[in-house]
Parts: C-alpha cells; structure tokens; sequence
C-alpha cells in the first residue's frame, strides 16, 4: 500500500475542503469547536447534507448507496471534518449495523433497512452492555423467549449512547440459556416503540446527558427481526465489534485535538514564555505526535484489508487500545496547557449570561478530558483487548 498522496488524492482532498467549506453550518462548527452539546437536530442536518452529497456513507459498497471509498479517501475525509468542526456522524446504524446487514443480513432486511439508514428514517442505537456484562459480554442476561411469530424480551441494557433520541435498538439477547455463553445469543432488531420499553437517562461526570438504560419488559418483537441465524448472534457481534473498535481509533479527532494542544502551547503564558518552550512538555507532545502518525497508518493499512473483504481481526483491538491511549494523552495535555482555566463545570461558564473564564480555548478542555475517560472502557475495555492480542498473537 503506497501512503503518499498521488495527484487524486490531494485533489480529494481539496474537494473534501471545498465542500466542507461551502455546507458545513457555521453555527454546528461552532458547536462542535467548543463542546457545545449537539441537538438532535444539529445531528440530523449534517447527516442529510452527507447523503445529499453521497458521502455519508464511506465505506458501504455502491451497490447499497456507499461511497466505496479506499482507505486514503476515508482518512482524509475523517482529517477533514475533524479539522473543518464536523460533528461526528452517529455510528450505531452507518458503521455498526449497516455491515452486519449486508453480510448477514436478508435480502428483505437490506431492502427494507439500509434506505432507512441512509434516509435518516431510523435512528439506531446500541443494546450490547448489562449490569455484569460489559467487555465480558457473553455473560449477557437479557431474554428472548419464542412464542409463535414473536419473541418476548425482557431484561436491561445499560449506558446506550444516545438512546434518547432512537426509534430503533439492535441488541443481543439470549434465547438458549442452557447453551454455553457464546453459543445461546441471537442478534434481534427492535422498534423502540414497542410497549414495555423504558428509557431512564444516566447523567455523565461532565453534565451531559449521552447514556441511557433500557428496560425491556414483556416486549413483543417479529420474529423476522432476527437477524441471521438463531443463537449465532455471538459470531454478528464480534463482526461489529471490530468494526466498532476501528472507529474508536478515532484518528481525525485526535489529529484535530493535537493541533488544537499545539497552538495552546505556542501562545504566550502569564511567564512570558510559550509552554512548547518547556523541555517536558515538548517531549510529551513529541511522542504522542509520532505515536498518533504510527497509528494513522496501520489504520489505513487495516481499513484497506476490510475494503478487501477482510474483516478486521486482532488488529482492530490494537487500534483501540493505542487509539484510545493517544485520544487521552492529548486531552491530558490540553487540560495541563490550560492551566486554572480548565474548569471541572465549563458549562456554567459558555451558558446563561456568564461570560467565559480566561481564553476562548479554555472552556471545552476539561468537558473532553472527563467525557474521554470512557474510551479506554466501552467497546471492550482496553484490558480485555490486551487480553485478546495476547491470545492471538502469543498462543494460548
């Protein structure tokens, strides 16, 4: 895979900067630039001007409505947005649902979803963590019992992100309890409109409202919501997942967050002196720079082998464990270059009549580096996919 730029690439990119120039709302920008916290709407908007374009979906195949970008394409696209203030488009049903469909997914499944997608007609969320059962999701509880044309499902998934907002759910839940763990799970579709779905929020350490519980009692769900086979919904998941991890990378925020921490250090401090002149911090930017272009390019290099047809193995555990680390790193750097004016509440400071504390810069630091804790937990915590490469790569 040659990683330099030939002459079609920088011509994307220039049409990438271009069009993110000319349709990316101002005021979204704005938003995203200072952890604002996106409305439904926010999100939306920029999703139909995405589909509009033809680029909201990058890496399906054209024969669903995708791009079908190669992985040069995509991160420059991702680089781009991040750079440009683009808020990050939903996953759960573009980059997390979508390829379990087209791989193992109906025809009338395909058909009927996929549109939808695209369309913004469904907003998807992600029904995987319980109580109990986070990154050791096989001891999931939740059940799925056969009754003629429907399933009944009861039990609780925990911290869905953005729930609030979803019409539907994909989850896995178990429908053969005498089965060893991995072997009794089915992957279902689910209408959050159906009766006996409970939504109760969960309020995060900076304030906002991103995660949800879902209570599930007596829910009535077609049987031709199953996707696939069932009790083979453990073999979907681990499909997704990889899939997720990959994007938890999250390598165009972090290339963004790395220049926003360089011009923070370049300004001159209440010493007179721009903090990049401080030998320690220096050194600690330096690393995380050269570590964050080591892994943009096994991303591309994965993100190629997936475009191949090949799922994303092993490898996309690395990228989540190094990802996550780097994401963190820079956010721990920012909030240090700050100083007293990384404030634990930001909001009471940006809203209401209160003026802002210090620089411009300074208020969406802290908000980033306590809502970034989570990365190195959620899509299987990082200890459990050291856990993983280990297995894989050293036998056992």
């Amino acid at each position: 895979m040659d990683l330099n730029w030939n002459p079609e690439d920088i011509a994307f990119r220039e049409e990438v900067r271009a069009f993110l120039d000319e349709k990316l709302p101002k005021e979204i920008a704005a938003k995203v630039k200072r952890r604002g916290d996106l409305t439904k709407a926010d999100m939306e908007r920029w999703h139909a001007i995405l589909n509009e374009k033809g680029w909201l979906a990058p890496n399906w195949p054209k024969k669903f409505g995708g791009a079908e970008w190669n992985a040069v394409q995509k991160h420059i696209f991702e680089e781009e947005c991040a750079r440009a203030g683009a808020p990050r488009i939903v996953p759960f049903g573009l980059a997390m649902l979508a390829p379990v469909l087209q791989k193992f997914g109906s025809k009338e499944q395909q058909d009927y979803y996929l549109p939808r997608i695209l369309n913004g007609d469904d907003w998807w969320c992600q029904g995987y963590s319980e109580p109990g059962a986070g990154s050791d999701l096989a001891s999931l509880k939740t059940r799925a019992v056969r009754d003629g044309d429907h399933y009944i499902v009861n039990g609780q998934k925990t911290w869905t992100t953005l729930g609030q907002h979803a019409n539907m759910i994909f989850c896995l839940v178990r429908t053969d309890p005498d089965a060893k763990q991995q072997e009794g799970i089915s992957f279902l579709l689910i209408d959050m409109n159906t009766p006996g779905i409970e939504v109760r929020p969960i309020i995060l350490l900076d304030g906002v409202h991103e995660v949800n519980e879902v209570w599930f009692t007596d829910v009535k769900v077609p049987v031709e919501n199953l996707v696939g086979e069932e009790n083979k919904g453990w073999t979907y998941a681990k499909y997704l997942l990889t899939h997720e991890r990959t994007g938890i990378a999250g390598v165009g925020f972090s290339q963004a967050g790395l220049e926003s921490v360089k011009r923070i250090a370049k300004a001159e401090q209440a010493s007179g002196k721009p903090l990049i002149q401080n030998p320690h911090f220096a050194a600690r930017l330096a690393k995380v720079e050269i570590d964050l272009m080591a892994m943009a390019t096994s991303n591309m290099r994965i993100i190629s082998r997936a475009q191949a047809g090949q799922a994303p193995g092993v490898e996309s555990s690395m990228l989540k464990v190094k990802g996550t680390i780097i994401r963190q790193e820079i956010n721990d750097l920012a909030r240090r270059a700050v100083g007293p004016y990384a404030m634990p509440f930001p909001s009471e400071a940006v809203e209401g009549d209160n003026d802002p504390i210090g620089p411009d810069y300074a208020g969406p630091v802290s908000s980033a580096y306590f809502n970034n804790r989570k990365l190195s937990i959620f899509g299987g915590s990082n200890e459990i996919q050291r856990g993983i490469i280990a297995k894989v790569k050293m036998g056992g």
